[in-house]
């Protein structure tokens, strides 16, 4: 299985913002509680910008799998890909890799999204300027499970947005 995984606040235009100059403009601690649940024992697969936001560190308990198009582009705890089929390859060979989590960002979403399984959502209630997009959810090809219905929540920590999880499976 492939599931692609993104919380989204939305800009003045009502695009879906996931990013901004390669941070997230929010924190919403549920968010990254359930980002770590979901993904943990299982690899994730990312581009460069993303594993660069992550101060070039591996998410632990996880095969962290980067795509590049740099040759010769190394980083200590990731494998690295030249191409989302080299990634696919090594993320479903690495342990835990019968369900593969795609974290990141706009280009490697929008490359997988028409592989994907599943989209497991979490939309921030906050507008924001961003440069990074979250792909379009077609009603034709996703609808919203069951599971992922939910109400807006208040996050425990002070300042933060509100916020509701949404899953989203293939048709």
């Amino acid at each position: 299985m492939i599931a692609l995984i993104w919380a989204q606040a939305r800009d003045a235009a009502g695009r879906p913002v996931i990013g901004a100059a390669g941070d997230i403009p929010w924190r919403v601690p549920e968010d990254f509680a359930r980002f770590k649940a979901l993904t943990s024992g299982h690899p994730v697969v990312m581009g460069r910008a993303t594993w660069d936001s992550l101060h070039r560190r591996p998410l632990p308990g996880r095969t962290n799998v980067v795509v590049t198009r740099q040759h010769g582009w190394s980083a200590d705890g990731a494998a690295v890909a030249h191409g989302l089929h080299e990634a696919m390859a090594l993320a479903t060979a690495a342990p835990g890799g019968d369900c593969v989590w795609v974290i990141g960002g706009e280009q490697v979403y929008a490359e997988t999204v028409a592989l994907a399984d599943r989209l497991e959502v979490t939309e921030i209630d906050l507008e924001v300027e961003g440069d990074a997009v979250a792909p379009a959810i077609d009603p034709v090809v996703w609808h919203e499970s069951e599971h992922g219905r939910g109400g807006w929540a208040g996050s425990a920590r002070d300042g933060s947005p509100r916020y509701r999880f949404r899953t989203y499976v293939r048709r």
